[in-house]
Protein backbone atom coordinates (compact mmCIF):
# COMPACT_ATOMS: atom_id res chain seq x y z
CA UNK A 1 0.00 0.00 0.00
CA UNK A 2 1.61 3.36 -1.08
CA UNK A 3 0.17 5.35 2.04
CA UNK A 4 1.84 2.97 4.54
CA UNK A 5 3.85 4.77 6.93
CA UNK A 6 8.03 5.72 5.91
CA UNK A 7 8.22 7.27 9.32
CA UNK A 8 9.49 4.84 12.50
CA UNK A 9 9.15 7.00 15.59
CA UNK A 10 12.13 8.28 17.27
CA UNK A 11 11.26 7.03 20.60
CA UNK A 12 10.73 3.18 19.16
CA UNK A 13 13.37 0.91 20.77
CA UNK A 14 15.96 -0.79 18.33
CA UNK A 15 14.58 -3.98 18.97
CA UNK A 16 11.00 -2.94 18.69
CA UNK A 17 11.06 -2.29 15.06
CA UNK A 18 10.32 -5.12 13.58
CA UNK A 19 7.38 -5.29 15.75
CA UNK A 20 6.24 -1.96 14.38
CA UNK A 21 6.29 -2.57 11.09
CA UNK A 22 4.40 -6.20 11.21
CA UNK A 23 2.03 -4.28 13.68
CA UNK A 24 1.47 -1.23 10.71
CA UNK A 25 1.37 -3.21 7.32
CA UNK A 26 -1.24 -5.76 9.03
CA UNK A 27 -3.48 -2.92 10.25
CA UNK A 28 -3.29 -1.02 6.98
CA UNK A 29 -1.59 1.76 9.09
CA UNK A 30 -3.68 2.25 12.00
CA UNK A 31 -2.55 1.45 15.57
CA UNK A 32 -4.30 1.91 19.08
CA UNK A 33 -2.80 3.78 21.71
CA UNK A 34 -2.57 0.86 23.91
CA UNK A 35 -0.43 -1.03 21.22
CA UNK A 36 1.97 1.96 20.97
CA UNK A 37 2.70 1.52 24.35
CA UNK A 38 3.54 -1.66 24.59
CA UNK A 39 6.08 -0.80 21.90
CA UNK A 40 7.43 2.01 24.27
CA UNK A 41 6.22 4.46 22.36
CA UNK A 42 4.96 7.64 24.60
CA UNK A 43 1.84 10.03 24.33
CA UNK A 44 4.59 12.74 23.28
CA UNK A 45 5.90 11.45 20.58
CA UNK A 46 2.32 10.27 19.14
CA UNK A 47 1.26 14.27 19.37
CA UNK A 48 4.65 15.48 17.92
CA UNK A 49 3.65 13.33 14.79
CA UNK A 50 0.04 14.06 15.03
CA UNK A 51 1.14 17.88 15.28
CA UNK A 52 3.16 17.88 12.08
CA UNK A 53 0.73 16.32 10.33
CA UNK A 54 2.01 13.05 9.46
CA UNK A 55 -0.17 11.29 11.52
CA UNK A 56 -4.02 11.55 12.13
CA UNK A 57 -6.42 10.31 14.71
CA UNK A 58 -9.60 9.94 13.05
CA UNK A 59 -11.64 8.35 16.25
CA UNK A 60 -10.44 8.42 19.76
CA UNK A 61 -7.19 6.29 20.96
CA UNK A 62 -6.42 5.08 17.36
CA UNK A 63 -3.96 6.67 14.88
CA UNK A 64 -3.33 6.41 11.33
CA UNK A 65 0.75 6.81 10.70
CA UNK A 66 0.30 8.53 7.49
CA UNK A 67 -1.51 11.83 6.22
CA UNK A 68 -4.27 11.85 3.63
CA UNK A 69 -7.68 10.21 2.91
CA UNK A 70 -8.12 6.75 4.45
CA UNK A 71 -8.28 3.52 2.12
CA UNK A 72 -11.37 1.42 2.54
CA UNK A 73 -9.11 -1.38 4.39
CA UNK A 74 -7.32 1.39 6.69
CA UNK A 75 -11.14 2.51 7.69
CA UNK A 76 -11.80 -1.36 8.72
CA UNK A 77 -8.69 -1.86 10.86
CA UNK A 78 -9.71 1.49 12.61
CA UNK A 79 -12.63 0.47 13.56
CA UNK A 80 -11.87 -3.39 14.82
CA UNK A 81 -8.94 -1.50 16.77
CA UNK A 82 -11.24 0.75 18.17
CA UNK A 83 -13.58 -1.98 19.16
CA UNK A 84 -11.22 -4.41 20.77
CA UNK A 85 -10.13 -7.33 20.53
CA UNK A 86 -13.65 -9.05 20.02
CA UNK A 87 -14.42 -6.25 17.77
CA UNK A 88 -16.17 -7.92 14.08
CA UNK A 89 -17.69 -6.33 11.03
CA UNK A 90 -21.09 -6.55 11.01
CA UNK A 91 -24.40 -5.32 8.98
CA UNK A 92 -23.66 -3.79 5.67
CA UNK A 93 -19.41 -4.15 6.12
CA UNK A 94 -19.66 -7.55 6.62
CA UNK A 95 -22.07 -7.92 3.63
CA UNK A 96 -19.40 -6.60 1.85
CA UNK A 97 -16.77 -8.68 2.68
CA UNK A 98 -18.63 -11.51 2.24
CA UNK A 99 -19.33 -10.30 -1.23
CA UNK A 100 -23.02 -10.03 -0.66
CA UNK A 101 -23.67 -6.29 -1.65
CA UNK A 102 -21.30 -3.73 -3.42
CA UNK A 103 -18.28 -2.28 -1.47
CA UNK A 104 -19.25 1.51 -0.37
CA UNK A 105 -17.86 4.81 1.40
CA UNK A 106 -19.96 4.81 4.19
CA UNK A 107 -19.72 4.30 7.82
CA UNK A 108 -17.75 0.77 9.09
CA UNK A 109 -20.14 -1.45 11.06
CA UNK A 110 -18.87 -3.72 13.94
CA UNK A 111 -20.55 -5.67 16.29
CA UNK A 112 -19.40 -6.26 19.91
CA UNK A 113 -20.28 -8.19 23.16
CA UNK A 114 -22.77 -6.46 24.78
CA UNK A 115 -21.26 -4.53 28.00
CA UNK A 116 -18.34 -3.14 25.68
CA UNK A 117 -17.78 0.18 26.36
CA UNK A 118 -16.99 1.21 22.24
CA UNK A 119 -19.41 3.75 21.37
CA UNK A 120 -20.47 5.19 17.40
CA UNK A 121 -17.96 7.62 15.86
CA UNK A 122 -19.42 9.44 13.44
CA UNK A 123 -18.51 9.59 10.41
CA UNK A 124 -16.50 6.85 10.38
CA UNK A 125 -17.80 3.80 12.55
CA UNK A 126 -21.45 2.43 14.56
CA UNK A 127 -20.49 0.07 17.01
CA UNK A 128 -23.72 -2.94 17.66
CA UNK A 129 -23.87 -4.42 20.56
CA UNK A 130 -25.17 -8.52 20.84
CA UNK A 131 -26.10 -10.57 23.59
CA UNK A 132 -25.50 -13.58 21.24
CA UNK A 133 -22.12 -12.39 20.22
CA UNK A 134 -20.54 -16.14 20.74
CA UNK A 135 -22.89 -17.18 18.16
CA UNK A 136 -23.06 -14.95 15.40
CA UNK A 137 -19.47 -14.75 15.05
CA UNK A 138 -17.60 -17.39 12.39
CA UNK A 139 -13.61 -17.27 11.46
CA UNK A 140 -12.54 -14.92 8.95
CA UNK A 141 -9.89 -12.39 7.75
CA UNK A 142 -11.34 -9.53 8.85
CA UNK A 143 -13.28 -11.29 11.83
CA UNK A 144 -16.91 -10.54 10.67
CA UNK A 145 -20.21 -12.27 11.79
CA UNK A 146 -21.44 -15.10 9.52
CA UNK A 147 -23.36 -14.81 6.62
CA UNK A 148 -26.66 -15.81 7.90
CA UNK A 149 -26.51 -13.52 10.88
CA UNK A 150 -25.17 -10.88 8.56
CA UNK A 151 -28.10 -10.88 6.28
CA UNK A 152 -30.79 -10.97 9.15
CA UNK A 153 -28.69 -7.82 10.75
CA UNK A 154 -29.31 -5.85 6.86
CA UNK A 155 -33.10 -6.83 7.01
CA UNK A 156 -33.84 -5.79 10.67
CA UNK A 157 -32.27 -2.46 9.80
CA UNK A 158 -34.84 -2.17 6.80
CA UNK A 159 -37.91 0.98 7.73
CA UNK A 160 -40.62 -1.75 6.92
CA UNK A 161 -41.66 -4.92 6.84
CA UNK A 162 -41.91 -5.20 3.06
CA UNK A 163 -38.43 -3.94 2.34
CA UNK A 164 -36.60 -6.45 5.40
CA UNK A 165 -38.59 -8.71 3.77
CA UNK A 166 -37.27 -7.90 0.21
CA UNK A 167 -33.90 -7.29 1.21
CA UNK A 168 -33.85 -10.77 2.91
CA UNK A 169 -35.51 -13.08 -0.11
CA UNK A 170 -32.45 -10.45 -2.42
CA UNK A 171 -29.60 -11.88 -0.18
CA UNK A 172 -31.05 -15.29 0.06
CA UNK A 173 -31.47 -15.13 -3.75
CA UNK A 174 -28.00 -13.68 -4.83
CA UNK A 175 -25.80 -13.32 -1.99
CA UNK A 176 -24.61 -16.79 -1.45
CA UNK A 177 -26.94 -16.94 2.01
CA UNK A 178 -28.26 -20.16 2.55
CA UNK A 179 -32.19 -20.40 3.57
CA UNK A 180 -31.55 -23.36 6.38
CA UNK A 181 -28.82 -21.44 8.18
CA UNK A 182 -31.27 -18.36 8.31
CA UNK A 183 -34.05 -20.45 9.46
CA UNK A 184 -31.75 -21.54 12.13
CA UNK A 185 -30.93 -18.59 13.06
CA UNK A 186 -34.62 -16.96 13.07
CA UNK A 187 -35.07 -19.77 15.35
CA UNK A 188 -32.44 -19.84 18.13
CA UNK A 189 -32.19 -16.07 18.19
CA UNK A 190 -35.41 -14.59 17.12
CA UNK A 191 -34.38 -10.74 15.46
CA UNK A 192 -36.14 -7.78 17.70
CA UNK A 193 -38.59 -7.02 14.67
CA UNK A 194 -39.92 -8.33 11.44
CA UNK A 195 -39.73 -12.17 12.53
CA UNK A 196 -43.07 -13.02 10.33
CA UNK A 197 -41.81 -10.97 7.69
CA UNK A 198 -38.27 -12.39 7.60
CA UNK A 199 -39.62 -16.07 8.29
CA UNK A 200 -41.72 -15.54 4.88
CA UNK A 201 -38.79 -14.66 3.18
CA UNK A 202 -37.39 -18.07 3.85
CA UNK A 203 -40.10 -20.05 3.31
CA UNK A 204 -41.35 -18.13 -0.25
CA UNK A 205 -37.21 -19.26 -1.30
CA UNK A 206 -37.03 -22.94 0.30
CA UNK A 207 -40.28 -23.47 -2.16
CA UNK A 208 -39.37 -21.65 -4.90
CA UNK A 209 -38.51 -17.94 -5.67
CA UNK A 210 -35.50 -16.89 -7.01
CA UNK A 211 -35.63 -13.45 -6.89
CA UNK A 212 -37.01 -10.18 -5.36
CA UNK A 213 -39.60 -9.91 -8.11
CA UNK A 214 -40.67 -13.33 -7.41
CA UNK A 215 -41.23 -12.38 -4.00
CA UNK A 216 -43.22 -8.85 -5.19
CA UNK A 217 -45.38 -11.42 -7.71
CA UNK A 218 -45.98 -14.30 -4.80
CA UNK A 219 -46.67 -11.40 -1.97
CA UNK A 220 -48.75 -8.61 -3.46
CA UNK A 221 -50.40 -10.16 -6.68
CA UNK A 222 -50.72 -13.95 -5.54
CA UNK A 223 -51.01 -14.00 -1.58
CA UNK A 224 -53.03 -10.20 -1.39
CA UNK A 225 -55.75 -10.79 -3.82
CA UNK A 226 -56.10 -15.02 -3.13
CA UNK A 227 -55.05 -16.20 -6.18
CA UNK A 228 -53.96 -19.46 -5.71
CA UNK A 229 -50.42 -20.18 -5.40
CA UNK A 230 -48.29 -20.70 -8.88
CA UNK A 231 -46.25 -23.77 -9.67
CA UNK A 232 -42.62 -22.71 -9.58
CA UNK A 233 -39.50 -22.69 -11.74
CA UNK A 234 -41.35 -25.22 -14.00
CA UNK A 235 -39.09 -26.87 -16.58
CA UNK A 236 -39.88 -25.95 -20.01
CA UNK A 237 -38.65 -27.94 -23.26
CA UNK A 238 -37.83 -25.31 -26.45
CA UNK A 239 -35.43 -26.44 -29.37
CA UNK A 240 -34.70 -29.33 -27.40
CA UNK A 241 -33.11 -27.29 -24.66
CA UNK A 242 -34.76 -27.46 -20.96
CA UNK A 243 -36.05 -23.32 -19.63
CA UNK A 244 -37.42 -22.87 -16.69
CA UNK A 245 -40.97 -21.06 -16.48
CA UNK A 246 -41.43 -18.45 -13.46
CA UNK A 247 -44.69 -19.91 -12.38
CA UNK A 248 -47.37 -21.98 -13.98
CA UNK A 249 -50.99 -22.90 -12.94
CA UNK A 250 -51.43 -26.22 -14.92
CA UNK A 251 -51.96 -27.60 -10.84
CA UNK A 252 -55.29 -25.62 -11.32
CA UNK A 253 -56.17 -26.58 -14.61
CA UNK A 254 -55.27 -23.78 -16.39
CA UNK A 255 -52.53 -23.81 -19.10
CA UNK A 256 -51.27 -19.86 -17.64
CA UNK A 257 -47.69 -19.43 -17.84
CA UNK A 258 -46.32 -16.23 -16.11
CA UNK A 259 -43.09 -14.74 -17.02
CA UNK A 260 -41.57 -12.33 -14.66
CA UNK A 261 -38.84 -10.28 -16.29
CA UNK A 262 -36.22 -8.68 -14.12
CA UNK A 263 -34.08 -7.62 -17.26
CA UNK A 264 -33.29 -4.12 -18.21
CA UNK A 265 -31.43 -4.76 -20.96
CA UNK A 266 -31.77 -7.95 -23.12
CA UNK A 267 -28.67 -9.31 -25.08
CA UNK A 268 -29.41 -10.92 -28.52
CA UNK A 269 -29.23 -14.35 -28.19
CA UNK A 270 -31.46 -13.98 -24.78
CA UNK A 271 -34.31 -11.85 -26.87
CA UNK A 272 -34.17 -14.83 -29.74
CA UNK A 273 -34.29 -17.68 -26.93
CA UNK A 274 -37.41 -15.66 -25.38
CA UNK A 275 -39.18 -15.14 -28.96
CA UNK A 276 -38.49 -18.96 -29.21
CA UNK A 277 -40.06 -19.69 -26.16
CA UNK A 278 -43.40 -17.63 -26.47
CA UNK A 279 -43.89 -19.20 -29.99
CA UNK A 280 -43.37 -22.88 -28.50
CA UNK A 281 -46.13 -21.31 -25.81
CA UNK A 282 -48.61 -20.04 -28.62
CA UNK A 283 -47.86 -23.26 -30.31
CA UNK A 284 -49.03 -25.47 -27.05
CA UNK A 285 -51.66 -23.52 -26.68
CA UNK A 286 -50.68 -21.70 -23.55
CA UNK A 287 -51.86 -18.42 -22.00
CA UNK A 288 -48.78 -16.23 -21.19
CA UNK A 289 -48.39 -13.10 -18.66
CA UNK A 290 -44.80 -11.21 -18.86
CA UNK A 291 -44.14 -8.58 -15.91
CA UNK A 292 -41.74 -6.46 -14.78
CA UNK A 293 -40.54 -4.83 -11.54
CA UNK A 294 -41.85 -1.17 -12.57
CA UNK A 295 -45.18 -3.10 -13.12
CA UNK A 296 -45.66 -4.80 -10.28
CA UNK A 297 -44.24 -2.54 -7.96
CA UNK A 298 -46.39 0.25 -9.14
CA UNK A 299 -49.69 -1.45 -9.46
CA UNK A 300 -49.81 -5.09 -8.48
CA UNK A 301 -53.68 -5.32 -8.17
CA UNK A 302 -53.36 -5.01 -11.83
CA UNK A 303 -51.60 -7.90 -12.41
CA UNK A 304 -53.79 -9.60 -10.30
CA UNK A 305 -56.46 -8.78 -12.55
CA UNK A 306 -55.26 -9.75 -15.41
CA UNK A 307 -53.96 -12.78 -14.25
CA UNK A 308 -57.28 -13.64 -12.69
CA UNK A 309 -58.78 -12.56 -16.24
CA UNK A 310 -57.20 -15.17 -17.85
CA UNK A 311 -57.94 -17.85 -14.96
CA UNK A 312 -62.00 -17.04 -15.87
CA UNK A 313 -61.70 -17.36 -19.05
CA UNK A 314 -59.64 -20.84 -19.14
CA UNK A 315 -62.40 -21.79 -16.76
CA UNK A 316 -60.97 -21.64 -13.24
CA UNK A 317 -63.90 -21.11 -11.08
CA UNK A 318 -61.75 -20.19 -7.62
CA UNK A 319 -62.85 -17.07 -5.46
CA UNK A 320 -60.28 -14.15 -4.94
CA UNK A 321 -60.29 -10.80 -3.04
CA UNK A 322 -59.47 -7.12 -3.17
CA UNK A 323 -56.67 -6.36 -1.19
CA UNK A 324 -56.18 -2.78 0.25
CA UNK A 325 -54.61 -1.29 -2.12
CA UNK A 326 -57.25 -1.91 -4.73
CA UNK A 327 -59.06 0.75 -6.15
CA UNK A 328 -62.36 1.38 -4.12
CA UNK A 329 -60.48 0.29 -0.77
CA UNK A 330 -59.15 2.32 1.99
Amino acid sequence: MDSLPRFVPALLPADRTAEWWRLVHRQAGAIGYRQLSRLGVGWHAVAAQIEAGRWQSPVHGVYVTFSGPLPRSTRIAVALVYGGAKAVLSHRTAAEEWGMVPHGDGAVHITVPYGCSAVSQAPLLVVHRSRAYEHIVVAADPPRTSRADTAIDLAVEEPDHRAARRTLTSLLTGGGVRPLAVAVQLLQRPPRRYRRSLASAVELVRTGVQSVLEELYVVEVEQAHGLPPAARQIPFSVDGVTLWEDATYDHVGVPLTIRLDGRTHLRDDVAFRDRRRDNAAELAGRSRLVFGWRDLSKDPCAGAREVVEVLRRRGWTGTTHPCPRCPGRA
